[in-house]
Parts: structure tokens; C-alpha cells; sequence
């Protein structure tokens, strides 16, 4: 990515710095009027040919960057503002506050898009990118689980956990060291139980999540199926052996994304229904799949995967 449109390095100027600069007022307006520049919040400003093409995340990080500059005192971004600068996904998030942690130890405020907090910083919670202090990976994750729902909070944490940016065992320990007597915690312990690094789609968290939600027997994520004589045939997202089942979630882009060249989606249906049927053949389990409108209509769901889990219930009904 060219500087000039990575939103972590990309130019932003403060008003104070362009008017010290010899730019005054009259020719800031001038720029915005003629959109060569935007105004991400007020007084900072960065070329509008950068800001265009951004999405939600990144825009949300040239935001945070201007907060920065902008503080009176020395803070780190943190809580949900710290996911994207670690490439973390953002669905779910609440993006509309940037958040940061003041260092001074003095009482936080929300205001002007801008959330403060405070709270004991440890020296191993904080790390250098860009040149601004970031909350680490592994205190993100436990204080998204502060302020965003149960199923936000997993998507996240388990994000983090498969790109290997932080693992179980230290988001355990930095918990155990003094965050379960933070406020808001109350989900924090769930959140942390639910943290599996094999889960890598949002989609699989959000299921992943729904099963427990749900009361379901916990699935085992990435089930591997292999031929008698070792050979990987198949990685399914969620099995239960015991049950003679799985379930595959199907995500918006997936069959876009088992494209072959010169392959149009009919022929992925057709390879994926012959994978099903040789992993019947080598296990016995049946297939089941959901995908994200599924998780629109829980109560609905929940009773197909019942059904899908104890069929014989189903038809006895």
C-alpha cells in the first residue's frame, strides 16, 4: 500500500501545526470547500484522495491518529479503536467513539467521539506501531469484552488467537493479574472459556458462540478426516463424533473463494456435495450447513442443529 493511502501513515495535519506552517484559516476552508481535503474530526485534516477510498476500519484508525495529536496528555489507543491498528476484524464493533487510555491515572471522559479511560497499565500492555502507543493484542481482547456483546467479544479474542498474535494462556494470565476486578467484566471469564485459536472466520466464532448460547454440546472446530491410510481428505469447521455429525458454515464469499480458474459456482457445489459424500463414506457424519442469515433466526437455527444432533428425537416428535 502507498503511503499516501495507508491510513497509518498516510498525511494528517492538525490545524495548529498548518497555521504555524504559514496555511491560516482562510486557506483551510478553501481546501475543504474544494474537497482537496476532508476533515476526519475537527481540527485534523488529510487529502480527501486518500480518505475516498477507505472503508469503516481505516478511516477509524486516521481518526484514532488524530486523537492522538489532538490529547493534552500522554494516552494508548485501546479497547475496540486498538483492533484495526492490530488488522483485527471490526464486525460488530462500535466504531463511532475513538477510545483511548490516559496514562496520568486521572478519570476518563466520553466526548467529542472521543472515549477515555483509565485504569493500571502495565508495561507489558502497551507496544509502539507507527509511533503511536497501542494496547498488545492480548489486552485488547480482554477489554473488548468490556464494552461489546458476548459474541463481538469472541470474534475478536479468537481472531487475535488464530493470526497467533497473542495465545489462551497469556490472555488467562493478564486477566488473572487484575482485570477480573475491573468493571464490566462480568462476560470477560465467558469470553476468555470460548477463545479457540483454530477458529479463523468470523462466521465460525459467531457459531462457535451461538452453541453455547444455545446450551449445545460444544463441537470440536476443525475436525480433520482422513483415509484409512492417513491421507487428509477434508477439514470440517465444527464435527460431533459422538453425535455422527457437522456442520459447515458457509460464509458470503466461500464458494467465490474454491473458484478454480475458468470455474464457474455450480462446479464448486458439485466438487464440495462429492466431498460431503466421501466424508460420509470414510465417518458416517451427516452435513449440515449455516450460514449467516441462519444466524439471524436463532430460535430456528437452534432447533435445525437439535434436529441435526438427535434426529431420531426429531422424527419420534
Amino acid at each position: 500500500m502507498d503511503d499516501d493511502t495507508d491510513p497509518f501513515l498516510m498525511p494528517l495535519w492538525l490545524r495548529r501545526e498548518l497555521i504555524r506552517n504559514g496555511c491560516p484559516d482562510r486557506e483551510i476552508a478553501q481546501r475543504l470547500r474544494s474537497r482537496e481535503w476532508v476533515r476526519p474530526r475537527r481540527g485534523a485534516y488529510t487529502p480527501a484522495s486518500a480518505w475516498a477510498p477507505l472503508d469503516a476500519a481505516a478511516r477509524h484508525v486516521v481518526t484514532t491518529r488524530a486523537v492522538v495529536k489532538q490529547a493534552n496528555t500522554d494516552v494508548v489507543v485501546s479497547h475496540s479503536s486498538a483492533v484495526p491498528w492490530w488488522g483485527g476484524t471490526t464486525w460488530g464493533l462500535d466504531l463511532d467513539f475513538v477510545h483511548i487510555t490516559r496514562r496520568d491515572g486521572k478519570t476518563g471522559r466520553k466526548e467529542a467521539g472521543v472515549h477515555e479511560h483509565c485504569g493500571l497499565i502495565l508495561a507489558e500492555d502497551v507496544v509502539t506501531r507507527h509511533g503511536v502507543a497501542i494496547m498488545s493484542p492480548t489486552r485488547t481482547a480482554l477489554e473488548v469484552s468490556t464494552l461489546a456483546s458476548l459474541e463481538v467479544a469472541v470474534v475478536v479474542l479468537n481472531d487475535l488467537l488464530h493470526r497467533k498474535l497473542t495465545t489462551p494462556a497469556a490472555v488467562r494470565e493478564r486477566y488473572d493479574k487484575s482485570m477480573e476486578r475491573w468493571p464490566d467484566t462480568r462476560a470477560t471469564e465467558i469470553v476468555i472459556r470460548l477463545g479457540d485459536p483454530r477458529i479463523a472466520s468470523v462466521l465460525e466464532s459467531r457459531f462457535w458462540t451461538f452453541c453455547y448460547l444455545a446450551g449445545l454440546p460444544a463441537p470440536i472446530p476443525q475436525y480433520e478426516v482422513r483415509t484409512p491410510d492417513g491421507h487428509l481428505v477434508a477439514v470440517l469447521d465444527f464435527a460431533w463424533p459422538a453425535f455422527g455429525a457437522y456442520v459447515e458454515t458457509n460464509g458470503k464469499s466461500k464458494y467465490l473463494e474454491l473458484l478454480e480458474p475458468d470455474e464457474k459456482p455450480g462446479d464448486v457445489i458439485q466438487r464440495e456435495r462429492r466431498r460431503e459424500e466421501l466424508v460420509n463414506r470414510l465417518t458416517g457424519l451427516r452435513a449440515l450447513h449455516v450460514d449467516w442469515d441462519d444466524l439471524s433466526r436463532p430460535r430456528v437455527t437452534e432447533q435445525r442443529v437439535r434436529d441435526h444432533l438427535w434426529p431420531a428425537e426429531s422424527s419420534a416428535s
